[in-house]
């Protein structure tokens, strides 16, 4: 795969359940190493875009490939073993469980050891595979700064905490992309520009590519390459921050603002009736 080749390519995808069309006919590529948002109203079809491409949804028609292999029909951990990680909008961490035992479990498809070498533990490469993968963990600690809280129970901690413990398991799986679904919902502004910073350096530094629905626009103008638009499950725009921001159809669906032809045609229709 060469520097400029597409890591994801998604074609012509349609998604129902029953009568509701949730995406239709929505066609995009993401490169190797960008940072590419996907931002939408409420109810746009945004995080069924996120499922379809995870295997959570299986979609009605189209085509998905990652690294140039189709995974249309491949489970979700299918795709995760491939290189596909995520995090949620609504968080999934086992809230009974540690910090870091959340994270190891983002390990474990990487795990070599089974029911044959576990019993020889002491005495198979099993020890030192756990060992590796402990230290790998431990290194994502030290990055998501969290080391104060890895003992500590996740359901016991802030939501933002919680928040950035769920980007550690993701960032865990070792992933060639990421999926990352409203990663600074509910964040206060100190908070938000931390997340950030872990998406870029998460992106820059350790060389993934990064897929993000995320509603604060200034974070979006900010660390996206580019950035793609739905609106009621339908492609309205995509391009650079800049160009999307500037149109006027992402004006109106978007940000709820009136287009120059609407309020020309408005103007007009109130001057026909003071007539």
């Amino acid at each position: 795969m060469t520097e400029t080749s597409y890591l994801l390519e998604v074609s012509n995808i349609s998604l129902a359940f029953g009568g509701v069309k949730a995406l239709t006919d929505v066609s995009f590529k993401v490169r190797q190493g960008e940072v590419f948002s996907i931002i939408g109203p409420n109810g746009a079809g945004k995080t069924s875009m996120l499922n379809s491409i995870s295997g959570r949804y299986q979609p009605n028609q189209g085509s998905i490939k990652f690294k140039g292999n189709e995974v249309m029909g491949m489970r979700p951990n299918e795709r995760c073993v491939l290189g596909i990680g995520r995090t949620f909008q609504n968080l999934a961490l086992f809230s009974h469980m540690t910090v870091l035992d959340n994270i190891m479990v983002g390990r474990h498809h990487l795990l070599k050891n089974n029911f044959i070498t576990g019993p020889l533990y002491w005495f198979s490469p099993a020890r030192k595979e756990e060992l590796a993968h402990r230290r790998a963990v431990e290194d994502i600690i030290d990055f998501l700064e969290i080391a104060h809280i890895r003992k500590s129970v996740a359901g016991t901690l802030s939501y933002g905490l919680r928040k950035r413990v769920e980007l550690a398991r993701a960032v865990a799986l070792r992933p060639d992309l990421i999926l990352l679904d409203e990663p600074m919902a509910g964040m206060n502004l100190e908070e938000k520009e931390d997340m950030a910073r872990y998406i870029i350096d998460l992106n820059e530094e350790w060389g993934m590519t990064v897929v993000m629905i995320e509603h604060d626009m200034g974070v979006v103008m900010d660390i996206s390459n580019r950035v793609m638009v739905l609106d009621f499950g339908k492609k309205i725009a995509e391009g650079l921050p800049e160009e999307v921001m500037a149109n006027d159809h992402v004006k109106k669906a978007y940000l709820g603002e009136d287009t120059d032809d609407d309020a020309e045609s408005e103007a007009q229709a109130q001057s026909e009736e003071v007539a």
